[in-house]
């Protein structure tokens, strides 16, 4: 299943020519997943992939620059004649928030789903979940982690033969995690021939947080940590007053989480952003400062690592989106 992560939204409360306020789009399988949705979200999706028909919008937190495109997303949904319901996730208060956008939007022609969710709850979707971890911030915030089952190991089908089982269905079942019994009466079972299981992928997104234990136990060995970056060492004190992070904290909860890749978001205008990226780098060097429409292509962790495509949202890259997957599979 293709998984891809593509930056709508990068800067920080007050957007600029080049980085819109947050948001987040993952792509996994025929999947599209919204992660806050900054003033400006839908103009900058039509700037890249497209206004696509978005399955979930999940909501950190309640502050205006994560929040402010929903109106102007829902209303572009409603008057392109969407039928299919619209489910957006977030923390404590976003029902009531909810009821003030909808005197902007009025009544979508399509169901919109509202639901609270609280740390150690988890989605479950095709192939993947979604679980929500608490954060640190000034108000109710929740961080997400995007999460694959560990996958069965590769079949020895050379050995599977040498121990009587047949090609075909009984390859199947010990895929499967069923013993199987061979023409001379044995059983094979699934350990006998199956190589070692294969961790699923990661990806976690905080937020604007301080640096906390929740975000260091949820991104453990992810392939890709989405963090709050808004200010520099020097700043730090005004970093824990504000409830955001460093660079150097960004970096040193990646380096003792063991994750893969470290994208630097949320990084106050005041900050020339290679002295940021220098600052975290310092920790953990595979730390980055996408800018908006970069994507980060994950392929599953035998066949490489994670890699950052500059502009690659507006390259064509990434998987195809779920209408044309349908289309293909007609």
């Amino acid at each position: 299943m293709d998984l891809d992560v593509i930056f709508l939204g990068t800067g920080p409360s007050v957007p600029s020519a080049r980085r819109n306020t947050a948001a987040t789009l993952i792509r996994i399988g025929g999947d599209r997943l919204l992660f806050d949705c900054g003033e400006g979200t839908q103009r900058q999706m039509q700037q890249s992939t497209g206004l696509v028909a978005l399955d979930d919008i999940f909501i950190t937190h309640l502050h205006a620059d994560h929040y402010l495109g929903l109106p102007g997303l829902i209303k572009t949904f409603d008057l392109g004649d969407r039928s299919e319901p619209l489910r957006i996730y977030g923390p404590r208060g976003l029902i009531s928030l909810w009821e003030s956008i909808r005197r902007i939007t009025g009544t979508a022609g399509y169901p919109v789903e509202l639901v609270e969710m609280e740390a150690g709850e988890a989605l479950e979707r095709d192939g993947y979940a979604v679980a929500c971890f608490g954060v640190d911030h000034r108000v109710a915030a929740n961080g997400y982690a995007l999460f694959e089952p560990a996958r069965p190991g590769h079949l020895d089908a050379g050995l599977a033969e040498r121990l009587g089982v047949p090609p075909g269905p009984a390859f199947g079942e010990l895929q499967r995690g069923s013993a199987v019994q061979v023409p001379d009466g044995s059983t094979v079972s699934p350990d006998q021939v199956m190589g070692a299981e294969r961790p699923g992928r990661k990806i976690v997104i905080t937020g604007d947080t301080r640096p906390c234990e929740a975000t260091r136990i949820a991104a453990h060995q992810a392939q890709l940590l989405v963090h709050d970056s808004s200010f520099m060492a020097s700043e730090s004190e005004r970093a824990g007053e504000t409830g955001h992070s460093t660079a150097a904290q960004a970096a040193e909860v990646a380096r003792d989480a063991e994750v893969e890749l470290l994208a630097l978001v949320h990084i106050s205008g005041r900050h020339f952003v290679p002295e940021v990226l220098e600052e975290a780098r310092s920790i953990f060097p595979n730390a980055q400062a996408p800018r908006d429409f970069d994507l980060v292509e994950i392929p599953f962790p035998e066949r490489g690592a994670p890699e950052l495509v500059e502009n690659g949202s507006r390259a064509g890259k990434g998987p195809p989106a779920r209408e044309q997957l349908a289309a293909e599979s007609n």
